[in-house]
């Protein structure tokens, strides 16, 4: 790994990023959702005054997370230096799930987060989430999986 990834490696292991990857190939056997985690070290400097949201968004749409054939993609964010994250769900999410159906799945999470259980806390978001999506989204017959299950470290 590069130098700039060194905070990373106060949070996770390779192992778990494995332990991710496998739990959200797990989760889309249940729905045709998509679900992917982006781990952001820090901000650049010309993001300084973005909100989580916008950066949320702006990974988002930079995965092509748009382009999902149902609009189900879900993304959790996490920026690493401010620990802080967000979970931002594609717009035919939106029309069927409450907005704050993702507050309480950030709840969950962030009680593992404040534990140290960062791995932890993904694990159940992804499997908070795939519960959610399959309720609205379920696996369809010729689904496929639209986006690579590896975690995005940037």
């Amino acid at each position: 790994m590069h130098d700039t990834n060194k905070i990373i490696y106060e949070f996770f292991t390779d192992d778990d990023f494995l332990r991710i990857s496998n739990e959200i190939k797990n989760a889309e056997k249940i729905t045709s959702g998509e679900i992917k985690l982006s781990l952001k070290e820090k901000r650049k400097f010309s993001e300084k005054k973005k909100s989580l949201f916008e950066l949320a968004a702006a990974d988002f749409h930079r995965y092509k997370m748009e382009q999902t054939r149902d609009k189900t993609g879900v993304l959790i964010f996490l920026l690493l230096s401010e620990k802080q994250f967000f979970i931002y769900a594609d717009e035919g999410i939106h029309q069927k799930v409450a907005e704050n159906t993702w507050e309480k799945v950030r709840d969950l999470m962030k009680a593992e987060f404040e534990r140290g259980k960062f791995t932890d806390g993904i694990i159940l978001g992804i499997r908070e989430i795939a519960k959610i999506l399959s309720e609205h989204f379920p696996i369809k017959e010729d689904d496929t999986n639209e986006l690579s299950n590896a975690v995005e470290i940037d």
